[in-house]
C-alpha cells in the first residue's frame, strides 16, 4: 500500500515543513532516551487514507517506558486532489503529545497544520500547550516566553485563544498551564506564515526537551502518582468530551482511531473520570457516562480501549450534534468535518 501526497506545490511545501517538524522532535526525544532513559527510539508507524489515494500519514510512538508514559508524534496528510466534489484540497498536519512517566515532568501537545480548500485559500492552525500534573511556576515562565518570543505580536492573540479553548468549563479550570492558539491564520504573506510556523515548532521542542531532560530525573512520591492519575483523568475529559480537533478527526474517518486516540495517557481514573458526569452540560452527561463504560476497573487505555472510546465519541456525537455547539474553540470554529464532505 502506498500513501498518494498532494502535488499542489503549496501543499509539497507544508509537507516538507512539518516532516522536518517531525524529524526534529522525534531525533531529540531519541536523544533524551539515550541520554537518560533505555536508548529506545521511536517507532514508526504508518496509516492510509482510503488505501492511501488520499493520503494518510505516519506517527512516531514512544517505546522507552522508563521515560514516558504515552508519547505520539504524527505527521499527516490527507488530500482530495483527485476528488472534485471535495470542498478540502489537502490538510497537513503535526500532531504531537507527549506524557511523561515521572509526575514531576509536565506533559507538551503541539499541532502545526496548513488546511488548503480547492479555490486556492487556505490557513495555518498553531496549537502548543504545556500540561503539568505537578506545576512549576518557573516551567511554565520557560514555555510561555518561549512562545511570546517565537509569535512577537501575534502572541496575545493566541494566548487569549489559547486559554479560551482549553478552559473545562465543567471542572472550572484549564487543561494546562501555558496555552497558544492561532485558527484559521494567515496574514497575507505565504514565506512568513511558513516561517512562523517553522520557528515556532523548533523552539517549542527545544524548551520541552531543556525543560523535561532535568524533571525526568527528579525523585517523586505516591502521592504525586496518584495526582498524576488524576490530572491524567482530566486530561482524557477535555479531549475526549471538548476538543475540537480531536472530535472532527473522528467524525472525517475511522482510520486512524489509535493514532488520534494517541493523546490519551496509559490509565485514568474512571471513577473520577464518572464523577465528573453530573458537572458535565446537561446534552454530554451520556457520552461521560459511556466514555467510562469504555475503561476496565484498572483504568488501562490500551489500544482495545482507545478503539472502544474513539467508536463511542464518534457514536455520539452523530447521534447528538447539539453537543457539538458546547465544545471548545478558539475566535472561530472552522468547519472541518464540513470542509470533508
Amino acid at each position: 500500500m502506498q500513501r498518494i501526497k498532494a502535488q499542489d506545490a503549496t501543499a509539497v511545501k507544508a509537507e516538507e515543513l512539518i516532516t522536518h517538524l517531525q524529524d526534529y522532535f522525534v531525533t531529540r526525544l531519541n536523544a533524551l532516551s539515550k541520554e537518560i532513559g533505555e536508548n529506545k527510539a521511536f517507532e514508526p508507524v504508518e496509516w492510509f487514507r482510503a488505501d492511501g489515494i488520499f493520503g494518510g500519514g505516519v506517527r512516531y510512538v514512544a517505546q522507552d517506558e522508563s521515560l514516558f508514559n504515552r508519547g505520539s508524534v504524527n505527521m499527516s496528510q490527507v488530500q482530495y486532489e483527485s476528488d472534485r466534489g471535495k470542498q478540502l484540497n489537502s490538510a497537513t498536519a503535526l500532531s504531537t503529545i507527549i506524557h511523561p512517566k515521572n509526575p514531576q515532568a509536565p506533559s507538551m501537545h503541539m499541532h502545526i497544520s496548513w488546511t488548503q480548500m480547492k479555490d486556492g485559500k487556505g490557513y495555518w492552525r498553531m496549537m502548543a500547550d504545556l500540561n503539568p500534573s505537578i506545576c512549576k511556576p518557573e516551567d511554565a515562565e520557560r514555555f510561555e516566553e518561549c512562545l511570546r518570543l517565537s509569535s512577537g505580536v501575534l502572541f496575545d492573540d493566541a494566548k487569549a485563544q489559547g486559554e479560551k479553548y482549553f478552559f473545562i468549563p465543567a471542572l472550572g479550570r484549564h487543561r494546562g498551564v501555558s496555552h497558544f492558539y492561532l485558527e484559521a491564520f494567515n496574514s497575507g504573506n505565504a514565506p512568513a506564515d511558513a516561517a512562523l510556523a517553522r520557528s515556532l515548532g523548533e523552539k517549542v521542542v527545544d524548551t520541552y526537551i531543556s525543560i523535561i531532560r532535568t524533571r525526568m530525573k527528579e525523585e517523586y512520591t505516591q502521592a504525586d502518582k496518584d495526582q498524576q492519575l488524576a490530572y491524567h483523568t482530566l486530561y482524557l475529559f477535555q479531549v475526549l468530551t471538548l476538543d475540537r480537533g480531536t472530535t472532527s478527526g473522528l467524525l472525517v474517518h475511522d482510520e486512524n482511531d489509535v493514532g488520534i486516540m494517541g493523546s490519551i495517557p496509559s490509565h485514568v481514573d474512571r471513577d473520577l473520570l464518572l464523577s465528573w458526569k453530573d458537572r458535565s452540560p446537561e446534552v454530554q452527561k451520556g457520552l461521560v457516562e459511556a466514555l467510562a463504560a469504555c475503561l476496565e476497573d484498572d483504568g488501562a487505555v490500551e489500544d482495545q480501549q482507545k478503539l472502544a472510546l474513539a467508536q463511542t465519541a464518534r457514536a455520539f456525537f452523530k447521534s447528538n450534534p447539539e453537543a457539538l455547539k458546547v465544545q471548545a474553540c478558539g475566535h472561530v470554529a472552522v468547519p472541518t468535518v464540513q470542509n470533508h464532505k
